[in-house]
């Protein structure tokens, strides 16, 4: 019987892992580009309000604020090198829009697997240094009842006050903007998240009042590096990209086809490999045959 050649061996691998590759980039929904901003003017209160996204910085870590229980602290206290770290600016006589995002991003940590203190810390820090270690206690009070296992929680979730020097570095070091409105006596603020390393350099923002929990865990493996998740939280980081307009990962095809064509390099070099050492060993068997082997064979 004639041994396959080289041709029939590969061909039918070679057409099923292109189609493959192909049909899951096709089917793929593409990742937007950022979209223009809306025009229209911004009203007075608002302007200088927002977020300037600095990621790759790190915050200053030895800046001093007081913890929940009046206790003085530094950042660095909650950065241990390795665990991800969530970070909320707020404060807690906010007539609006922190009740609501607190409220939001207490229901969306509810419903994720992990728990603050074990994979991951969060850190609320307030923004008016005129409140005090009361007023986070009582919020974190509040704020812990909203999640399905608050014991478990209260030494994963940080409320921190501080005098104004201490806010105005962080939040500058953030890109985080805001304002005192006299007239209101009231801040305008933005809503966000911010996602540290253990390190306290500055990964993810998700500018969302609620986000996915899926979202939440991928951006913890992102600024963790890696070190929480299991292998399919960090397949999926490998080839997802983030689309800042709607908060959230998704599939990139132009990463599952550059790792697709890794692998289809490594599937076709192990061909290779195999077809050549096995026509090798073939030559070396048809070499060390004697006259009277070919003729018996024969």
């Amino acid at each position: 019987m004639l041994s396959p050649s080289l041709a029939d061996v590969l061909t039918p691998m070679l057409r099923s892992l292109v189609g493959l590759v192909v049909g899951v980039a096709l089917s793929l929904p593409l990742v937007p580009a950022a979209t223009a901003q809306k025009s229209g003017q911004t009203p007075q209160q608002l302007q200088d309000v927002g977020v300037t996204q600095k990621l790759g910085d790190t915050i200053p870590t030895q800046l001093p604020f007081k913890n929940e229980a009046g206790e003085p602290v530094q950042l660095q206290k909650y950065l241990d090198g390795s665990t991800p770290v969530m970070l909320t600016l707020n404060y807690h006589r906010c007539p609006m829009l922190c009740s609501i995002q607190l409220h939001k991003f207490a229901s969306t940590v509810a419903q994720m697997e992990w728990s603050a203190g074990e994979e991951y810390r969060i850190l609320t820090v307030d923004i008016n240094p005129r409140e005090t270690p009361q007023d986070a206690r009582n919020a974190k009070d509040k704020y812990l009842q909203a999640l399905d296992r608050p014991e478990k929680m209260a030494n994963g979730w940080h409320f921190l006050t501080g005098p104004a020097s201490s806010i105005d570095a962080l939040t500058d070091a953030v890109g985080f903007r805001y304002r005192w409105l006299e007239d209101e006596q009231q801040y305008a603020h933005p809503a966000t998240i911010i996602f540290l390393s253990g390190s306290g350099t500055i990964t993810r923002y998700f500018t969302t009042l609620q986000p996915a929990p899926g979202n939440m865990r991928t951006a913890l493996v992102e600024a963790s590096n890696g070190s929480v998740g299991n292998v399919i939280d960090k397949a999926f980081l490998a080839c997802a990209q983030f689309n800042p307009d709607s908060n959230s990962y998704s599939a990139s095809a132009f990463k599952i086809m550059k790792y697709a064509t890794v692998l289809l390099t490594i599937v076709m070099g192990g061909i290779l490999f195999w077809f050549w050492r096995r026509e090798g060993k073939k030559l070396d068997e048809q070499a060390a045959q004697t006259p009277e082997d070919v003729l018996e064979a024969a």
